[in-house]
């Protein structure tokens, strides 16, 4: 595309819905750090009527699972392998540090042994667009979006990014090149708007061939810059607190069908809301506040996304996925930080250093589960759903429930299988790992079969899991192992490892086996980069249990 994002133009197009190919065009919407009850059709308060209507005309699933961090996720999702075998299996580089290693689990970019979702559609004759978050790779431009099969890319390479002004610390980046935001920028507005255009500008040059869309939002991510206006809907409405709003979630949720009444819901650290003081109340409130903005405007240029496939014609003949890439994040302490002159005024913040939630509220986010990003424990990579496709799903199954679960790598071969493409065993003559997921299709469209007969499994930083039909095995830091049965005890409430000792180990040696193969390699305090820049790993698994 070659032309100023000043201002950003909107074509006017007529497009006939009717296209040569039956092959739907392909979306997926990621946000980023956002938990599992904070959109309105999975139990929360935050105004998200689009994606709630997304969700009433297609399908939710209870149990859908990411791997518990960012970037670790981009990678599972866009390979359809596990985070090691891309090259990601903790964080990716910084723009600060390069990574020092070469062809291994954890180089902190993907490497060349893996194919992502955007290559083979793009061998499928897809037109292959993205905008927002890359985050597998920063320093080698071979390990770029354009670079590894994407058609567009509009957005930031690296992580975490200011809303109004990215270029203060991480920059934008239009196709290989850097390039200015516009004086109004606001970074989930523009993301959504250069997608339309870039759907408009494949569009007339080839109507016959459908399109894939990778939308990857920063929103909710910290640092929390709201705009004014969506600010000013939420101030007022969290000064009950924490447990209150976990509260009035789970009611909704049980109300919903989504969480059994039965399971008892997780408590998460934070201080009694009635112990903190009216001015803790004043600025945790708009803490909050300033998160559910954030998701707020995400819904609002979801509105903005659907409007603009109708007009084109595609909304039809397009299935959406939408999901978040981990829990809500806990980091910036208990209480998180921002005052309140750097709530309402993004200026006063530099880069990434601006307001964030903390630990208290995330625990409200991730109702009625345990933990927050980084683990892998069901607060940690349990993530919102929503399937929407008006031609592939049946109308009698619109608004139902998904009982059975899927994760990550599942998305690589369900896009193939719409795509009417396979996984190759080879790329650019080098053997890659076998696609580590199944596809979900048969859920989508309506099927009750599970599709995962088999254990499947997670790692990051040391925390550990792997689901074996109802039962997980789960570490989190420095331990120990538990082991739950979901369908009895979602929630994770209930260790039932002394009841069942055969099932047990036979489980943790199954996920032992896993990790050994998969060139798992952890401290259970991981440090990824020192201060000098140099990786740490152990050299062996070691458990401090027998």
């Amino acid at each position: 595309m070659n032309r100023s994002l000043i201002p950003l133009l909107f074509a006017t197009l007529s497009i006939s819905a009717a296209q040569a190919a039956s092959r739907p065009n392909i979306v997926i919407v990621m946000v980023d750090d956002m938990g599992f009850s904070d959109i309105g059709c999975y139990g929360g308060e935050i105004a998200t009527p689009n994606i709630d209507r997304l969700a009433a005309e297609g399908l939710r699933f209870k149990q859908f699972y990411n791997t518990g961090r960012c970037c670790p996720t981009r990678a599972s999702l866009l390979t359809g392998l596990h985070p090691h075998q891309a090259g990601i299996g903790h964080m990716t580089e910084t723009p600060a540090v390069p990574s020092p290693l070469e062809n291994d689990p954890y180089q902190g970019y993907l490497n060349d042994r893996c194919v992502t979702l955007a290559q083979l559609l793009k061998q499928a004759n897809y037109h292959t667009l993205m905008t927002g978050k890359w985050h597998l790779g920063y320093h080698r431009q071979e390990t770029w979006p354009l670079q590894r099969g994407f058609d567009k890319f509009f957005g930031i390479l690296s992580g975490a990014s200011d809303y109004f002004q990215p270029n203060k610390r991480r920059g934008l980046t239009l196709g290989n090149q850097h390039v200015e935001p516009r004086e109004d920028f606001y970074v989930t507005d523009d993301f959504t708007e250069v997608a339309c255009e870039f759907i408009e500008d494949s569009l007339e040059q080839d109507k016959e061939k459908p399109f894939f869309l990778y939308l990857a939002y920063n929103a909710p991510h910290w640092p929390l810059e709201a705009k004014p206006e969506d600010l000013k809907k939420y101030e007022g409405k969290y000064r009950d607190g924490w447990g209150a709003l976990s509260a009035q979630r789970l009611k909704r949720q049980q109300e919903m069908g989504l969480i059994d009444p039965s399971w008892a819901p997780a408590k998460h650290e934070g201080p009694k809301w009635s112990s903190l003081t009216k001015e803790q109340h004043h600025v945790l409130d708009l803490r909050m506040a300033g998160y559910a903005a954030c998701i707020d405007r995400v819904d609002q240029n979801m509105g903005k996304l659907i409007e603009r496939l109708k007009a084109l014609g595609q909304y039809e003949n397009t299935i959406l996925f939408f999901l978040s890439d981990n829990g809500a994040c806990q980091e910036g302490g208990i209480l998180g930080s921002g005052s309140e002159a750097e709530i309402r005024d993004h200026r006063l913040t530099e880069g990434t250093s601006g307001p964030r939630c903390g630990q208290a509220w995330a625990g409200a986010s991730n109702t009625p589960f345990r933990l927050y990003k980084h683990f892998v424990h069901e607060g940690g990579m349990s993530t919102p759903l929503v399937v929407h496709w008006p031609k592939g799903i049946p109308n009698e199954k619109h608004g139902q429930w998904v009982e059975n679960f899927g994760y990550l790598p599942d998305i690589m071969p369900t896009c193939l299988e719409l795509a009417k493409a396979s996984y190759p065993t080879q790329w650019n003559g080098q053997a890659i790992p076998a696609a580590a997921g199944t596809s979900i299709l048969s859920l989508i469209k309506g099927s009750s079969e599970p599709i995962h007969n088999e254990p499947v499994f997670w790692e990051h930083e040391g925390n550990r899991a792997m689901r074996d039909g109802p039962w997980k095995l789960v570490w989190a830091g420095e331990g120990p192992w538990e082991l739950f049965h979901l369908d009895q005890d979602r929630t994770e409430m209930h260790d039932l490892k002394t009841a069942h000792p055969k099932r047990f180990a036979k489980m943790k040696r199954t996920w032992e086996s896993w990790a050994r193969r998969h060139g798992v390699q952890f401290q259970s305090s991981f440090s990824y980069y020192r201060m000098q820049g140099d990786f740490q790993k152990s050299q062996k698994l070691e458990d401090p249990e027998p």
